[in-house]
């Protein structure tokens, strides 16, 4: 029994830590821009789909490399040609904006690559499962998890040990003063959308081996972002890590005790953490780029 909660609860984490490389990106759009990114499912999905394209050709290796870089040339453009006008203007429209562009992308997927999910194999060199004693698992996921961390690691020194870094967290702070200083925000706007779409899109590269690839996947993981983001609490970088991590465990603990609950555990848990911090784990606050 005991390997068994172990083994669920590291598939509980697998599934976290998909939720917490898309939520930092989707965290880090909105602290500094002020951006609901409803699209933000689809560079999941986009990034999934790039994957199925570059393994063809270079294997698991090269799309998890190039796959978030494509996603994130598509957010630069985005960002430059459409959401750059609507930062100084009503927060609904760029609301609008996004969910329009979440249906567009979709859509287009599926006129692309045909309504049926795809196939995606797990690389043949992560193939194979780690046994000790009772506990078995799986090298792929291991892997990922792995990946995420690493992820998180870099992001990290990414934001905290880089003069970019000290840019953005002065902006979603203090942007009157970051312009005070005569420092735009506007480049630095621009490599956080990209930053944060292509995180999106390496969470779609990790999941498409055991998940699959259909068109609506982003908009069924959309919802699992903000859940986390809440619970971590909004601008907070270690909250929506902790937040994944949180909801990751709870929903393997819930899957071996009560299965048919373990989808709705993340919103019972995020109910009870707004009832008792309604700011969330370690929310800060923030103000909106202009």
């Amino acid at each position: 029994m005991f390997a068994i909660v172990i083994e669920q609860v590291l598939n509980g984490l697998l599934v976290g830590s998909y939720y917490i490389v898309l939520s930092l990106g989707l965290s880090l759009i909105f602290s500094l821009g002020g951006v609901v990114n409803l699209a933000h499912g689809a560079f999941y999905a986009l990034g999934a789909y790039l994957a199925y394209e570059v393994e063809r050709r270079l294997g698991f290796a090269g799309a998890i490399i190039l796959s978030p870089i494509g996603v994130a040339l598509a957010g630069v453009l985005i960002e430059r040609w459409f959401l750059r006008r609507l930062y100084h203007e009503d927060p609904m429209l760029s609301l609008l904006f996004t969910f329009g562009l979440a249906m567009t992308a979709e859509q287009s997927l599926r006129l692309v690559w045909g309504t049926t999910g795809l196939p995606f194999a797990i690389p043949a060199t992560l193939k194979g499962q780690l046994l000790l004693g009772d506990f078995i698992y799986s090298y792929y996921r291991l892997t990922v998890l792995a990946v995420t961390a690493t992820t998180i690691f870099g992001c990290w020194l990414l934001l905290h040990r880089t003069a970019f870094g000290m840019i953005v967290r002065a902006g979603t702070r203090d942007p009157e003063m970051v312009r005070a200083m005569g420092i735009s925000l506007g480049p630095a706007l621009t490599a956080v959308f990209a930053l944060g779409v292509a995180l999106a899109g390496l969470a779609g590269v990790m999941s498409a081996p055991l998940a699959g690839i259909q068109p609506a996947m982003g908009t069924e993981i959309l919802t699992a972002a903000f859940v986390v983001v809440v619970i971590g609490g909004l601008g907070s970088f270690w909250g929506v890590v902790y937040a994944g991590l949180l909801v990751g465990v709870v929903r393997g603990i819930t899957v071996v005790f009560y299965p048919p609950a373990a989808e709705a555990s993340m919103y019972i848990l995020m109910a009870v953490i707004l009832l008792v911090r309604p700011r969330g784990l370690m929310g800060e606050k923030f103000e909106k780029f202009e």
